[in-house]
């Protein structure tokens, strides 16, 4: 049986090879589906790890809670649509909360940034000192501010690496250096590292923070302290405890901020977990979406196969009369298309194969944009394309099986 497989396939190679234009054709639209799954997979599995990275720079089990989300007269305000959080509540989420390790607010605001005869455009965070902390987000140069500077209402400021960039010659220390915020002069002490992009796609390192009462009263243009924050970050221990933290948070403030129990949350919490659902969910629909384009591709193929498969048998008609007459089975005929059929198959999609993965070397080496080809992948595409290879090649192989002999000898 074996031997009788192995002849099959040699001789399937001599078919194929006195038809090389047709062979070649034929196994393009293989070729083309396998990849372009290839390159799919590859781009959107490397978008998924780019934005595991990036849900990462956040920090380590953090909480992001958000004011409004509320229903105001029948309209419901969206994020940060209501002044709902205050400095009092994250205090009370700290003393309260059990499982929170560090608790952080901040307040943004976008204002020009000067030094010397350069200015920057650039969103201004005041925070409290354990926002550093939260973020897990170490200075790559000097240090970041404490709480008696928040408490001091001290004119100091910590920069991101975007900021150093274009406010800063190259050779030039900024730590240590003074810059006007608005009109008011801060002196830097700090420097962070470098965190790239966030999950929205917007520069985390194109920011500057100063102490949170410092902000408030003498840059953002309050007179009086108001304690109304933009967010609440909190950090627990550990990542298991995410959920009853969030219990916890969310009875509290609701305590806090006395709504009804048929009143919804004037506040909106969100997890790490649930960015990276979002996140998964997008991606995944997407993926998708064009696996079933590149699909066509494949299904293009597989009806050429059967096409030339098909021109075949009517070529060899005559030929597949003699070997019947000479004792050759029904078998033996439709083995022999069969393997044809999948011959072209393997070889398209092996074809395919080399053609996903540079192209998606390529994407990596000339957009910058990872990628991740992960194995079974691979063995997936190649996998479909015998199988769509076999499905096609059936019935024009059933079809040289069923040929009557003695018509097949007649035929001209």
């Amino acid at each position: 049986m074996f031997r009788f497989v192995l002849l099959s396939l040699v001789n399937s190679f001599r078919v194929l090879r006195r038809h090389q234009l047709q062979s070649s054709l034929t196994m393009l639209g293989i070729a083309v589906g396998v990849g372009a799954v290839i390159m799919i997979v590859g781009i959107s599995q490397g978008a998924r790890v780019t934005v595991q990275a990036r849900i990462a720079s956040m920090g380590a089990n953090v909480i992001l809670v958000l004011p409004g989300a509320t229903t105001v007269g029948g309209v419901r305000t969206g994020l940060g649509g209501a002044a709902t959080l205050t400095v009092a509540d994250a205090r009370a989420l700290q003393q309260q909360v059990a499982l929170l390790k560090e608790v952080a607010w901040v307040k943004r605001k976008g204002l020009q940034v000067v030094h010397g005869s350069k200015n920057w455009q650039v969103n201004v965070y005041g925070v409290s000192a354990g926002f550093f902390s939260v973020r897990q987000w170490p200075p790559e140069r000097g240090a970041v501010f404490s709480e008696a500077d928040v408490e001091f209402m001290s004119r100091v400021a910590v920069l991101g690496r975007t900021v150093v960039d274009n406010l800063f010659e190259a050779d030039v220390d900024p730590v240590g250096a003074v810059v006007r915020i608005g009109n008011v002069p801060f002196r830097v002490i700090g420097v962070l590292s470098a965190k790239g992009q966030s999950v929205e796609g917007g520069d985390q390192d194109d920011a500057v923070f100063i102490p949170f009462s410092t902000a408030e009263r003498q840059v953002f243009g309050v007179q009086f302290f108001t304690g109304l924050v933009g967010a609440v970050l909190v950090a627990t221990e550990r990542e298991e405890d995410l959920d009853e933290a969030v219990h916890e948070i969310r009875r509290i403030l609701r305590q806090r901020h006395r709504l009804r129990d048929e009143q919804p949350d004037d506040f909106t919490i969100r997890t790490q977990h649930d960015i990276a659902q979002v996140q998964e969910e997008t991606s995944w629909t997407l993926m998708v979406m064009l696996l079933v384009a590149a699909s066509v591709s494949l299904l293009v193929g597989g009806i050429g196969i059967m096409n030339i498969v098909l021109v075949s048998v009517n070529q060899r008609t005559k030929e597949i009369g003699i070997r019947v007459a000479v004792g050759a089975k029904r078998s033996h005929i439709f083995v022999q298309f069969l393997s044809e059929a999948s011959i072209l198959s393997v070889m398209g999609s092996l074809v395919g194969v080399m053609v996903g993965l540079a192209g998606t070397h390529l994407i990596t080496q000339t957009v910058g944009w990872p990628t991740v080809v992960p194995f079974t992948t691979v063995v997936m595409a190649v996998s479909l394309a015998m199988i769509m290879g076999l499905f096609f090649g059936f019935y024009p192989a059933q079809k040289a099986a069923r040929l009557n002999p003695i018509e097949a000898l007649r035929y001209e």
